[in-house]
């Protein structure tokens, strides 16, 4: 789902496609370490809706969700001040004890890798990452093409751009593996 489906009207609460995407990013969170508090650093977050239901689930495990988008206005980064779901159009300097988010980023950027290491070279002490992009180039429509997409991975090809930019990989999996043959 892409921000520009959001405002043709889809409700993120009701649709399928982002329930169905939080459950496991949910599950992540709630799997790691309770010793520590989080930040979450929410890139390409649009509405923020995946950082703000973690948010709300487990409160008391996070300091503050950072929601990287470069189309926030000066106008709504300023209102997110005081806030713990703080909008910000970059990177944070520092990442550290956090949980990166990337739902259906990487396929936006002519230059993924790029994307990936500025992140890496930001992120010091403990972090955790939970990825998704569209898979298989077979499945490549005219929606992908509406939401400017420049690729479509692959567990292989994803994980050669991580390992590439020095990422620790723990897990991979396909989600909604059960629709590829309706859908294809």
């Amino acid at each position: 789902m892409d921000i520009k489906e959001i405002s043709s009207g889809v409700d993120q609460n009701t649709h399928w496609y982002y329930q169905s995407k939080k459950i496991p990013l949910l599950n992540y969170f709630e799997s790691l370490s309770t010793d520590i508090k989080y930040d979450i650093i929410d890139v390409g977050s649009g509405t923020g809706f995946f950082a703000e239901e973690i948010l709300n689930a487990f409160p008391q495990k996070i300091n503050n969700c950072y929601l990287i988008d470069t189309e926030y206005t000066e106008e709504e980064i300023q209102k997110s001040y005081g806030t713990r779901l703080i909008k910000q159009n970059k990177i944070p300097d520092l990442i550290s004890n956090s949980l990166v988010v990337m739902m259906d980023v990487l396929e936006h950027l002519e230059d993924d890798k790029k994307m990936l290491d500025e992140i890496k070279a930001n992120a010091k002490g403990q972090n955790y990452f939970f990825i998704t992009v569209p898979a298989f180039k077979s499945l490549w429509s005219a929606h992908d093409e509406y939401l400017c997409h420049y690729r479509r991975y692959t567990i292989p090809s994803l994980k050669k751009v991580l390992v590439e930019s020095n990422y620790k990989i723990t897990s991979t999996y396909y989600l909604y593996g059960i629709l590829f043959p309706l859908v294809w």
